[in-house]
């Protein structure tokens, strides 16, 4: 069985969506768009859509902890040490070193609310 879909994004959840709004803002060099104030945000991302939203007071709960989550925006970048520049004005630097993976050079860093964020650079 199957079933059909049209699209396909990530989302991130916040509670407090303004420090999240700007952070992503300022990463990405762009205003979000739809823009519903402290309700929902969403940027296009090199062929992805990135919603930021609030959750509903009776869904807070589930949201609380996404320090632990097993999910990453993983941003491809043409210079790594640029994107940690980057991050590192926005006050947000990565904690670590970086690494080698098989598949090219990558950081892990994190937004206001602890999303998880790697930058990767192919060789």
């Amino acid at each position: 069985m199957t079933f059909f879909y049209t699209d396909a994004f990530i989302t991130l959840a916040a509670t407090d969506i303004d420090p999240i709004v700007q952070f992503y803002s300022q990463l990405l060099a762009q205003e979000p768009k739809p823009y519903i104030p402290d309700v929902y945000a969403e940027f296009q991302v090199s062929g992805l859509r990135l919603g930021i939203f609030k959750p509903k007071q009776n869904h807070r709960a589930e949201f609380n902890n996404s320090a632990q989550s097993g999910m990453s925006l993983c941003l491809e970048v043409d210079d790594l040490e640029e994107a940690i520049a980057h991050l590192t004005s926005m006050g947000y630097p990565p904690p670590g070193e970086i690494t080698i993976a098989s598949h090219g050079r990558e950081i892990y860093a994190y937004d206001p609310a602890n999303n998880r964020l790697i930058l990767h650079q192919s060789p």
